[in-house]
């Protein structure tokens, strides 16, 4: 029962990221499988159920590896305690690592291009790409950038501003990915400006402000 309804949910992730989310049927999901209507709503309610399956999965994964990389894994009103403690070096790694996982993730790459397809089409969607891939990243930086910034680890400059001139390469790189669907020296691109980031913005010991 279990891989029955994991088939189900792959399945389905593919087709939508293939075809987007409306474009879909149960019927195209079943046949896709080689299993009647019938069968398949013995394992999931409708499409609906199967798309809050999915991004629950998608929440469930992101959490898991923000605390992975010693990340906040929720939001800074719930836990501002994991903002205030997070390193650099951890937010560096974590950067990189998200590139990677958002090109080379069979999962993480299907449900982007589902997004990516339907948000045009679709409000909700359209939220949904913004909160995980475009202004959702942009305020979870401006809030860690805030945090470092009042520890004295960064020097004293607009979080939103840093946050986006941080995050803009990654997304631009992810995007570029896409097109050839090979890593051309991305990662490294994407490693050299983080560390150049580090360089122009991290605070000297002693260092006074103008």
């Amino acid at each position: 029962m279990a891989d029955t309804r994991e088939k189900i949910l792959m399945t389905a992730l593919q087709l939508f990221a293939k075809d987007g989310y409306e474009a879909v049927s149960v019927r195209t999901i079943a046949e896709e499988l080689g299993m009647t209507k019938g069968a398949l709503y013995r394992h999931y309610k409708n499409k609906r159920d199967i798309f809050d399956c999915i991004v629950e999965r998608m929440i469930q994964i992101d959490a898991q590896r923000a605390r992975e990389y010693h990340m906040p894994d929720e939001g800074y009103d719930t836990k501002p305690d994991a903002y205030e403690n997070t390193s650099l070096q951890s937010i560096q790694k974590y950067t990189i690592e998200q590139f990677r996982f958002w090109t080379e993730d069979e999962f993480a790459c299907r449900f982007r291009k589902m997004l990516t397809l339907e948000q045009y089409r679709n409000e909700e969607m359209a939220e949904l790409y913004s909160q995980c891939i475009v202004a959702g990243p942009v305020r979870y930086m401006e809030d860690l950038f805030r945090e470092l910034i009042q520890k004295g680890v960064l020097k004293e400059e607009n979080p939103r501003q840093l946050a986006v001139e941080y995050y803009a390469p990654l997304f631009l790189l992810i995007n570029v990915f896409d097109k050839t669907g090979e890593d051309e020296g991305y990662t490294e691109i994407l490693s050299n400006h983080t560390k150049q980031f580090m360089q122009s913005h991290v605070k000297v010991s002693g260092e006074e402000e103008e």
